[in-house]
C-alpha cells in the first residue's frame, strides 16, 4: 500500500500571523480584489493563500530520508511557517521572487508539478485567485451568475488580455509597455469616462447645480430625501416625514442639520447651520422600539400603521436637504421648488424584472408594499441606471471598431473562447457593467447619508436588504462618492493592481454550475461552501443579477439566460423555500452530502486532502460546548458522504480587539477542515475503543497546538480537528446500546478530553501554582473562608504562610484571597524574588502585559526563564483562559489570551535582549518557546 504523505496543514499553521493578516486586510480597499464588486463574506487573500500552500506542502515529518529527526523535523517547519509568515503579508502579495520560492516548495511536494485547483463554490473568488497567484491552474464554479461573472473577471479574462496596449484612440503611446492588465485598465477607465460624458448629454438636465446664498453655482453630490405618510390625526392630515436622523454633518465647525416646520398643513424644510440640533428622540420622527410621529403636534403610529400605508401606496417622499460641492468641503443647502422639480421624472420601461423574496429575515421592504426590485429606486435613479446600461452596450460597439482599426483580428466572443478584437470589447464591458453595479449600490432608496463622513452609505453595509426612512440620492455624474466617474476610477485601479493578470496559464476556467455535477477528476478541491442558513446569496445576487442582465445578455447568453439567479438548488437552508425549518435542513443536509460524496467518488487528486471552510457564528455555541445545526450538520455530512477529517483549524479575520467583544467569547470567523477519503475497508468500533483511541493521541496532539502559535481563544475549535480525525476514521462508532455514536457524542467527548489535558497539567506544576489554579477555579478573585484555603493549602502540599511570602495570596480577618493581576502589575524584579511560581509568573506577566505592553514584558522574561519554565508559564495561561472561559469571565479571559497570543513576540523580543545585553549586565541565558 501507498502511504499518504501528510501535508503542512494536517499538522502545523503559523495560526496567529495568517490570522494577523487576514484581519489587517479588512482595512485595505485601493487594489483590492474586493472592489471590483461586492460579493458577501469573502475568504480573506491572506487565509486563501495560506491554506492552498499549507494544503500542497509536505509536512516534514512524512519526508523522513530528508528529515529523519524530530529536531530536523521541527527545523523545517520553522522554516516553512517563516515562509508563509512572508507570503501572507499583503505588501509581499506579488512579490515575485517570494511566489517562485513558494511554488518550488509546492512542486517539490508533488512530483516537481503545479498542481491544479478547483473551488465548485467559487462566490467572491478569492480562493481561485490565490491559486492563480501561487501559479497552480484554477478552476472555479458557481451556481450563481453573479458569482461567476465574478471569478470570470478576477482568473479567466486578465490573462487573456495580460500585457496588451489599450485600444482607446491616443492611449497607448502614453508609456512605452504595458504590464498584467495595466492596458486593459486604461480602457476601462477611458471607456467609463466616455460612458459617462454620453450619459450627461441625455440625461444632465435630471441633474441641475444648485444656486448658494451667495449666488454661486455648485454641482450636487447628492439629494436628501424623507418618506412620508399621511398622519393618522384626523383634525391635522398633513403628510408627515419619516426621519431617522435630521443631522447632515457632524463634522466640527461644519455642522448642518434640517429644521422641519408645519406651515399652513404642510412640513418645511430649513437647513440649519450649527451645533445646537437635535438630540436623542428630538432627532428623527421614527425609532426602532417607539414607533413614530407626527411633525407639528407629534401624534404617534406604529410601524403596522406604516406598514399598511405602504401596501396602499401612500407613503411619499419629501426633499428635505441638498449636498453640494464646496470649496472647499460641502455646501448643506435648503430644499428648491427647482430641485423638487427636477426628481419628478416619468421611469418609462426600465427592463428589470424581479420580485423581492419575500423572507423578512433578508429583505425588509416588502412588508411596506416594495415587492418589485425596480421599487427600490426613485424615477431619476431608473432612469439613470437604465441609460447606462444601454450605453455599455454602446461603448461595447465603439471598443470592437476601436480594437478593429488597431489592426486586431476579430476573432471569436468571449464566452466561445475567444482573443481577439470581439472578445476584448466584451472583457472591457464586463467591467464597465461591474461599475454599472456598483452604482446601483450606491444609486437607490434605501441608501442612508452618513452625517460624519459626509457621504451616502452603501446599501450592502450588511448581508441583507434593511428598510431605510430617509435617503441620500446621489448624483451618478458628479465626481463625488456615489458617482460613476469615482466606482470607474476605483475600478481601473483594482485592475491595475499586480493580481491581475499574474498567471502565464490561459487554461484557468469558470463556468456556472452545480457543484453536484461538475468533474473533479485530478483536481485539489478548497472550498467555501454557503453557510447552512447565513446568507441568502441567490436572493440577495438578484439585486445586481437584475442590471448585469440588462447589460450583458448579449454577452453571456449561457451565464445571465435565466430571469433572475437559479434558486431551486442553492445549497441553503432557506425555510421560505423548502416548507418550513425540516425542510430546508432535510434539502441542506441532502444536497450536501451528495456534493462532498461526488467529489469523493469524482477520483479527486488523491495525493492531497480536501480543504473545506466553515463560517462559524458566536450563536453556534451551544449549552453542552459544542455548537448547532449548521456546525455538526456539515461534521456529518462530511463523515456520511465518506471523508476523514484530519485537522480543523480556526480562521480569523477580526482585529485583536475584536476577539471578544459583547461579553462573550467571540469565536472563529470560519472554520478550516482539512479532509481526506476514508479507506472503503474502515472497520467499525465501539464506544470503547473510541474513547480509548481519542485518549491515548488527543493528549500529545493539544499539546503540540499548545506549543504552537495558536491563542487560548482558539484552542478548543484547534482540538476537534485531531478529535474528529479519531472518530471520522471509523466506519461506525457504537453506543453501548447499539446505536450509532452522533457527531455531537464526539464533540462532546472530546471537549471532556481536553478539560482532562489541561487539568492534567496541575500534576507538573509548583504546589503554590497548584493550590492557586484549585482556588481560582473556584473562587476566581474573591475572598473565603481562611479555613477553607488552609485545608486547600494542605492537600496542595503548601501553607497560607508560604503563599503569601510567594506573593501570591492574602490571608488576614478570618478571610482569604488571591491577589488579582492589578494588585501584581507593579514594578517586579524576578532576579530578586527568592520565591517565584509559575503562578506568579504567569499573573504578573499578563497583568504587566494589559498594563505597560509587549516591551516591558519582554525585558521580565530573561529573568523569569531563570526561575520557572517559560513552557509551563504557556500552558498555564491556556489553562487560565480555559477556565475564565467557563466562568464567562470576559476580563481575565482577554487578559491570558493576551499573553499567550504575543508569546512569539515576546520572546523573539527577549532573545533580542539575552543576544545583546547592557554592558553592566552578564549575558543571561533562558527557555527556549
Amino acid at each position: 500500500m501507498t502511504t499518504v504523505k501528510k501535508k503542512l496543514i494536517e499538522t502545523s499553521l503559523p495560526l496567529e500571523a495568517i490570522n494577523a493578516a487576514s484581519a489587517r486586510e479588512k482595512s485595505i480597499r485601493h487594489g483590492h480584489p474586493s472592489t471590483l464588486h461586492l460579493y458577501w463574506s469573502r475568504k480573506p487573500l491572506a487565509t486563501a493563500r495560506a491554506v492552498l500552500f499549507a494544503q500542497l506542502v509536505d509536512d516534514p515529518a512524512s519526508r523522513p530520508g530528508e528529515f529523519p529527526t524530530v529536531e530536523s523535523q521541527d527545523a523545517e517547519r520553522a522554516r516553512l511557517h517563516a515562509l508563509m509568515e512572508k507570503l501572507i503579508i499583503w505588501e509581499n502579495s506579488n512579490d515575485e521572487k517570494l511566489l517562485e520560492q513558494a511554488r518550488e516548495e509546492i512542486r517539490k511536494s508533488n512530483d516537481g508539478k503545479l498542481p491544479a485547483v478547483v473551488d465548485p463554490f467559487a462566490g467572491g473568488g478569492s480562493i481561485p485567485l490565490e491559486a492563480q497567484r501561487l501559479g497552480l491552474e484554477s478552476h472555479a464554479s458557481d451556481l450563481n451568475p453573479l458569482a461567476v461573472l465574478i471569478n470570470k473577471a478576477l482568473i479567466e479574462i486578465p490573462p487573456k488580455f495580460a500585457g496588451w496596449s489599450p485600444v482607446f484612440p491616443g492611449v497607448a503611446e502614453e508609456q512605452s509597455s504595458w504590464l498584467r492588465a495595466e492596458g486593459l485598465a486604461a480602457d476601462v477607465q477611458h471607456y467609463g469616462q466616455w460612458l459617462r460624458d454620453e450619459a450627461e448629454k441625455r440625461i444632465g438636465h435630471l441633474y441641475p447645480k444648485v444656486t448658494a446664498p451667495g449666488g454661486t453655482e455648485h454641482t450636487v453630490i447628492a439629494w436628501k430625501w424623507a418618506r412620508t405618510v399621511i398622519s393618522p390625526n384626523p383634525a391635522n392630515p398633513i403628510e408627515t416625514p419619516l426621519v431617522n436622523s435630521w443631522w447632515l454633518s457632524k463634522k466640527k465647525g461644519k455642522e448642518a442639520w434640517v429644521k422641519a416646520t408645519v406651515v399652513d398643513g404642510q412640513v418645511q424644510y430649513e437647513v440649519q447651520h450649527n451645533a445646537d440640533g437635535p438630540k436623542k428622540d428630538e432627532d428623527g420622527t421614527i425609532k426602532h422600539g417607539k414607533g413614530a410621529w407626527t411633525v407639528g403636534d407629534g401624534t404617534p403610529f406604529s410601524y403596522d400603521y406604516v406598514r399598511e400605508s405602504g401596501k396602499r401606496g401612500e407613503i411619499g417622499a419629501h426633499l428635505i436637504g441638498i449636498v453640494a460641492e464646496g470649496n472647499p468641503g460641502r455646501l448643506y443647502l435648503s430644499p428648491t421648488p427647482e430641485h423638487i422639480q427636477a426628481a419628478k421624472v416619468d421611469a418609462g420601461d426600465a427592463g428589470i424584472i424581479g420580485e423581492i423574496a419575500a423572507n423578512p429575515r433578508w429583505f425588509s421592504p416588502p412588508a411596506y408594499g416594495m415587492r418589485e426590485f425596480s421599487d427600490l429606486f426613485t424615477n431619476r435613479q431608473l432612469v439613470a441606471l437604465t441609460t447606462l446600461s444601454e450605453l455599455v452596450s454602446e461603448a461595447r460597439g465603439k471598443i470592437l471598431e476601436d480594437a478593429l482599426a488597431a489592426d486586431i483580428p476579430a476573432g471569436e466572443r468571449l464566452e466561445d473562447g475567444g482573443v481577439g478584437a470581439e472578445a476584448y470589447a466584451d472583457a472591457v464591458a464586463t467591467y464597465l457593467a461591474f461599475a454599472l453595479d456598483k452604482l446601483a449600490d450606491l444609486n437607490n432608496s434605501l441608501v442612508g447619508w452618513e452625517p460624519k463622513a459626509q457621504c451616502p452609505r452603501h446599501l450592502f453595509g450588511r448581508q441583507s436588504i434593511p428598510m431605510v426612512w430617509d435617503y441620500a440620492e446621489a448624483n451618478p455624474l458628479s465626481k463625488s462618492s456615489g458617482s460613476f466617474i469615482t466606482i470607474i476610477q476605483g475600478i481601473s485601479k483594482a485592475m491595475k493592481a499586480p493580481f491581475f493578470g499574474v498567471s502565464s496559464s490561459t487554461s484557468n476556467s469558470v463556468s456556472p454550475g452545480n457543484a453536484m455535477a461538475r468533474e473533479y477528476k485530478d483536481l485539489i478541491v478548497s472550498t467555501d461552501p454557503p453557510y447552512y442558513d447565513n446568507i441568502g446569496y441567490a436572493d440577495l445576487s438578484d439585486f445586481f443579477y437584475v442590471w448585469l442582465r440588462k447589460s450583458l445578455r448579449t454577452i453571456y447568453p449561457s451565464v445571465v439566460g435565466t430571469m433572475l439567479t437559479p434558486k431551486a438548488d442553492e445549497l441553503v437552508a432557506n425555510p421560505y423555500r423548502h416548507d418550513g425549518k425540516q425542510g430546508a435542513e432535510k434539502f441542506f443536509v441532502e444536497g450536501f452530502n451528495s456534493v462532498f460524496r461526488r467529489i469523493r467518488e469524482g477520483e479527486a487528486n488523491p495525493d492531497v486532502p480536501m480543504t473545506v471552510y466553515y463560517a462559524y457564528k458566536q450563536q453556534d455555541r451551544g449549552k453542552d460546548g459544542t455548537s448547532s445545526t449548521g456546525w455538526h450538520t456539515l461534521l456529518d455530512g462530511l463523515i456520511q458522504s465518506g471523508w476523514e477529517i484530519t485537522a480543523t483549524w480556526p480562521m480569523r479575520s477580526e482585529a485583536k480587539n475584536r476577539l471578544l467583544a459583547h461579553g462573550t467569547n467571540a469565536l472563529a470567523s470560519s472554520i478550516l477542515l482539512a479532509c481526506r477519503p476514508r479507506p472503503a475497508d474502515a472497520r467499525a468500533v465501539a464506544r470503547r475503543a473510541f474513547v480509548a483511541a481519542l485518549k491515548s493521541e488527543l493528549p500529545e496532539a493539544l499539546r503540540t497546538l499548545m506549543q504552537g502559535a495558536i491563542a487560548p481563544v482558539d484552542l478548543a475549535q484547534a482540538a476537534i480537528g485531531p478529535g474528529i480525525s479519531v472518530f471520522s476514521r471509523y466506519a461506525k462508532v457504537r453506543e453501548a446500546d447499539g446505536s450509532d455514536m452522533s457527531v455531537r457524542g464526539a464533540l462532546q467527548l472530546i471537549n471532556a478530553t481536553l478539560d482532562e489535558v489541561l487539568g492534567e497539567q496541575e500534576s507538573d506544576l509548583d504546589s503554590d501554582t497548584r493550590f492557586a489554579v484549585r482556588w481560582y477555579r473556584q473562587y476566581g478573585w474573591a475572598a473565603d473562608s481562611s479555613g477553607i484555603a488552609d485545608q486547600l493549602a494542605r492537600s496542595s502540599d503548601t501553607s497560607l504562610a508560604e503563599l503569601q511570602r510567594g506573593g501570591i495570596f492574602e490571608a488576614k480577618g478570618g478571610k482569604a484571597r488571591l491577589l488579582s493581576p492589578t494588585q501584581l502589575n507593579e514594578a517586579w524584579d524576578p532576579a530578586a524574588d527568592e520565591q517565584v511560581s509559575v503562578w506568579e509568573a504567569t499573573v504578573r506577566l499578563a497583568a504587566v502585559l494589559a498594563k505597560d505592553g509587549v516591551d516591558k514584558v519582554a525585558e521580565l522574561l530573561p529573568a523569569v526563564g531563570e526561575k520557572v519554565s517559560l513552557d509551563a508559564v504557556k500552558e498555564l495561561g491556556f489553562l487560565l483562559f480555559h477556565e475564565a472561559e467557563k466562568n464567562k469571565d470576559t476580563d481575565d479571559a482577554i487578559l491570558f489570551n493576551g499573553l499567550v497570543s504575543s508569546w512569539g513576540d515576546l520572546n523573539e523580543q527577549a532573545r533580542q535582549i539575552v543576544a545583546h545585553p547592557k554592558a553592566h549586565q552578564e549575558a543571561l541565558t533562558f527557555e527556549e518557546d
